[in-house]
């Protein structure tokens, strides 16, 4: 029997190169140029063609694989090939003859052609397509193509994603039950791409909320003192006021809590079965960005000032802004911050940014009266929300949590805070 082996072509400069798919299966004819493998490196993605025409017998690679120049990818039996051919052109014969549909004798015959299906169960699509269906979680083959020879396009794997899946899982699925009528019966709708931040970071919210179980504990934190204490702030040599926003004290106060409970500073190895405790105290934070909300971490925290970490926390917001932070600045947190107290609101969900185990939400601070020594005095109330993996923190070091960071944020610590 004639054994073909299609290797993989000389790609200039690139190496170690990812299979992002794999088109073609065992026992499949395929024809000269036709797609196997799809390449995915740094800057683009590819299609690899086949170099001959025949039927796969072995398929050496899977998705996942880094291959290079000169790899094999599979092996073609051409003699099998040409027996299929001569059974395909014998069938073809047969399907393009055409059906003679009896109607009324008075009526001429109705002529109805037999459209011929494609065997194969590829889709043609190109390689920006196949990326953007995989960038919505869609496989291109179950897509219905718009286009010339059903080659799918953006519109259609849009169209697609819209009508006919839903996420389970972290995984994309076709809902049971569709739609009635699409939305615009109803009126007029404007259709837009998920922007590229919001596609990145919604398999990672799906896997986060779908494999950590949450517990979130809401709590009022008294900040009167520290109100005070940073309205006070101001330079010895110029006499200007000093302008530090509250959550660099609340950053401050987080780090004060993570010293007193290492858990929440802390990582869960699902492999080894152990957990990782950090020494270090990278402080994430959320910033809302035109292109979608972004979570930096501010490093080694615990050895900043006050009015440092303003300083911080004011160039990395303006960095993912113009989208120059850098790749590795979302990665190797201690805990997040996420305040919507420049917004408003007051208690929400946050949902945990694995591996990290714990994330502070903060709302609008608001006034409300005390009644303190029978006499009612206004004080400033702050909103806290945390969040926690119950695997590793229980509801009670929880809310031990919670009650240090009021005290940390309140009259007993607030000036300690500041050095």
């Amino acid at each position: 029997m004639a054994s073909t082996k299609i290797l993989v072509p000389d790609m200039g400069d690139f190496k170690d190169v990812e299979i992002i798919e794999v088109l073609v299966k065992e026992g499949q004819q395929i024809k000269k140029n036709d797609s196997l493998i799809t390449l995915e490196s740094d800057k683009s993605s590819v299609e690899v063609p086949s170099t001959h025409e025949g039927v796969i017998e072995k398929i050496n690679v899977k998705v996942g694989d880094k291959v290079n120049k000169g790899d094999l990818i599979l092996s073609l039996n051409a003699e099998s090939a040409t027996e299929q051919k001569k059974e395909a052109v014998s069938k073809q014969k047969k399907v393009e003859k055409t059906e003679i549909k009896k109607v009324n004798p008075r009526k001429p015959k109705e002529i109805i052609p037999v459209v011929p299906t494609s065997q194969t169960g590829s889709k043609s699509a190109s390689p920006k397509v196949r990326k953007f269906a995989r960038e919505l979680g869609a496989n291109v083959v179950e897509i219905p193509g718009s286009q010339r020879g059903g080659r799918v396009s953006e519109e259609d794997v849009k169209n697609f994603v819209r009508s006919q899946v839903t996420v389970s899982g972290g995984k994309v699925e076709k809902k049971v039950h569709k739609e009635e009528y699409q939305h615009e019966e109803f009126g007029e709708i404007e259709l837009k791409d998920i922007p590229r931040v919001k596609r990145l970071s919604g398999p990672h919210l799906v896997r986060s909320w779908t494999e950590i179980p949450h517990v979130t504990q809401h709590d009022e934190v008294d900040i009167t003192e520290m109100e005070r204490f940073r309205s006070s702030l101001y330079d010895y040599y110029t006499g200007e006021k000093i302008k530090v926003s509250p959550l660099a004290f609340i950053t401050k106060a987080l780090v004060s809590a993570l010293k007193r409970f290492p858990n929440f500073n802390a990582s869960i190895d699902t492999v080894k079965e152990k957990i990782i405790y950090k020494k270090y105290f990278h402080v994430g934070f959320a910033v809302d960005t035109p292109h979608g909300l972004m979570v930096p971490k501010i490093r080694d925290v615990d050895q900043m000032s006050i009015k440092e970490i303003g300083v911080a926390l004011r160039k990395t917001s303006r960095l993912c802004r113009d989208l120059k932070i850098d790749k590795k600045e979302f990665f190797g947190g201690s805990m997040t911050i996420s305040s919507l107290g420049g917004i408003g609101g007051t208690f929400f969900t946050p949902i945990i940014n694995p591996p990290e185990v714990a994330i502070l939400g903060v709302g609008k601070s608001f006034d409300r009266l005390v009644k303190i020594k029978d006499k009612f005095v206004s004080r400033k109330i702050l909103p806290i929300s945390l969040s926690y993996d119950h695997r590793i923190i229980d509801g009670a070091e929880g809310a031990r949590f919670c009650v240090y960071l009021s005290e940390c944020l309140g009259k007993d610590f607030a000036f300690k805070l500041a050095v």
